[in-house]
């Protein structure tokens, strides 16, 4: 791992609730909501890129566990902030975050944990 792969690094980007975030789970809601799986892809790629220029050239992180609780409603258009950090780091190729989604006005959206884990993605030689 390169040096700079560390517990505790961190970061928030902002993001807005539309397009293939949304959901209005199959026209039983009078208006579009941020989705489960919206939501799920936003902590996912930024926790991926939290930890990306760290990495050893030629490694990349794939998902394989979310443990996600969707606590609150976000409209279209809504702003909202996704916030990921990194908690552990097991065997130096399993990443485990902390994540969580807020809006401007600080309500929580969804909070959980992501773990992440380290590979070489580049194709097996037969």
């Amino acid at each position: 791992m390169s040096g700079t792969l560390h517990v505790g690094m961190e970061t928030t980007d902002d993001f807005e609730v539309e397009g293939r975030l949304l959901t209005d789970v199959g026209g039983t809601l009078p208006t579009e909501v941020l989705s489960t799986p919206g939501m799920i892809a936003m902590m996912e790629r930024t926790a991926t890129m939290l930890v990306r220029p760290a990495l050893d050239q030629g490694k990349a992180t794939v998902g394989f566990e979310v443990n996600i609780r969707h606590v609150g409603a976000a409209k279209k258009g809504d702003r909202c902030q996704v916030h990921a950090r990194l908690d552990e780091i097991v065997d130096g190729r399993k990443l485990r975050f902390a994540v969580e989604v807020t809006t401007d006005d600080g309500r929580t959206i969804g909070v959980g944990t992501h773990e992440r884990r380290v590979i070489d993605p580049s194709p097996q030689q037969k």
